[in-house]
């Protein structure tokens, strides 16, 4: 929790309340069902917490935003942003029902009122988004088909237009390459935002690619 005190200052009573029940919440449900790797649940806020908010450094979503957190798993990045931007609202999507179920209890025990939490398939989705999330669920030329048709460039009005926020290690050149509209992403380490030295060893990167 002390990362996450140290990078965001301006946390509301609420927010800082909300962020500190996540241990206890995830300890809990991780013990029934292996949401995060039993050896990482102890690295809960640097590896699954603060690195799902350096989006909410790349980005300040505007009131009203709507956002889908594709793969969501058991609630990231979808939970932690939820949490930074309240007046956005977050669709948490992902094909394993048992994982929707953590993150649908976590948002709820926690207050939040601006996340929806759906059993399904991302492609199944009928509603469209201003921008989609993701943590490294799928290689992104397929992720960007699928965020094609769930993204709706009316519906711009943040500092960058309707596209894909993603959230991936390594080396990401190649895989950019073969993205269509690849040539207009944006890449930044996450360690511009955060220099704690597991950012950087592991090249953690934020990628943002334009509806096409």
């Amino acid at each position: 929790m002390e990362q996450i005190l140290e990078y965001f200052k301006d946390l509301s009573t609420e927010q800082t309340a909300q962020f500190g029940a996540l241990d206890a919440l995830y300890r809990d449900w991780n013990s029934k069902i292996n949401v995060i790797s039993r050896k990482d649940i102890d690295n809960l806020y640097l590896h699954h917490v603060l690195h799902s908010l350096s989006i909410a450094r790349f980005i300040n979503f505007k009131p009203c935003t709507e956002i889908v957190d594709i793969g969501t798993g058991g609630g990231f990045p979808g939970i932690p942003l939820a949490i930074m931007f309240p007046d956005s609202h977050f669709t948490l999507v992902d094909s394993i029902g048992k994982k929707v179920k953590v993150a649908e209890n976590i948002a709820s025990q926690i207050g939040l009122k601006n996340v929806t939490c759906i059993h399904a398939a991302a492609q199944e989705l009928k509603n469209r988004f201003e921008f989609a999330v993701s943590r490294a669920v799928m290689p992104l030329p397929d992720l960007m088909k699928i965020c094609n048709k769930l993204l709706d460039k009316k519906l711009s009005h943040n500092a960058y237009p309707a596209g894909l926020i993603c959230l991936k290690g390594g080396d990401l050149a190649q895989e950019i390459a073969l993205t269509p509209g690849g040539k207009n992403a944006v890449t930044e380490p996450i360690s511009t935002y955060f220099p704690d030295p597991w950012f950087a060893e592991n090249s953690k990167q934020i990628i943002y690619l334009p509806k096409q």
